[in-house]
């Protein structure tokens, strides 16, 4: 076996008694006692988006899911509200989740939140019952709320003020995880009460 060629001075890397790696790879030094001092936070700054991450964003959400069966890699991943009640103790892992900014959403529920089951990629979507996270059942909507009616009450809105005018199911549709405010939240639970527009 070859022995380990010596460094050479002004070599990069650590040198000294206490380093006997290979030459020209790093090995572990010791910390030298001021080392901690001048180091500080060695964390890297977290960008805008890892930031809104940490934060609780909403204590209100709204949740897709397909409740019509459709393969995806030789999986079905039909999971409608009615299976969520057929689940041991009416609760779910909700998995499957790719986008980041969707993930990202999940990790920031606290357990008791409440949401929205919305059952899209369907020939009528719409929200069709409350949860709360740990994503478990806790009722069906008096009534089920199509998409056609919370579009025109967005739609309305958008030109009034209303609570609807910036809802993500509209401004960014695609997330399968969306926060809701307080005012659409209870806006969207009141229409359970009145007749579909």
């Amino acid at each position: 076996m070859p022995k380990p060629r010596k460094r050479l001075a002004g070599a990069a890397g650590p040198a000294g008694p206490d380093n006997k790696g290979p030459a020209g790879k790093r090995t572990k030094t010791k910390n030298p006692a001021g080392a901690s001092a001048t180091m500080g936070n060695s964390s890297p700054e977290k960008t805008s988006a890892s930031k809104d991450s940490g934060k609780n964003l909403s204590n209100y959400w709204l949740m897709k899911s397909e409740p019509e069966s459709r393969l995806e890699k030789g999986v079905d991943v039909k999971f409608s509200i009615e299976d969520l009640k057929a689940q041991p103790k009416q609760t779910a892992c909700w998995d499957g989740v790719r986008n980041y900014q969707a993930r990202n959403f999940l990790r920031a529920m606290k357990l008791e939140q409440e949401a929205f089951f919305y059952h899209s990629n369907c020939k009528e979507p719409g929200i069709a019952g409350l949860v709360k996270v740990d994503v478990q059942f806790v009722r069906m909507m008096k009534r089920y709320i199509t998409l056609a009616e919370l579009k025109t009450h967005y739609q309305a809105h958008k030109t009034t003020g209303g609570p609807l005018k910036n809802m993500a199911l509209f401004t960014r549709q695609r997330l399968s995880v969306q926060p809701l405010t307080p005012e659409e939240f209870n806006f969207i639970l009141s229409l359970e009460e009145k007749e579909p527009s």
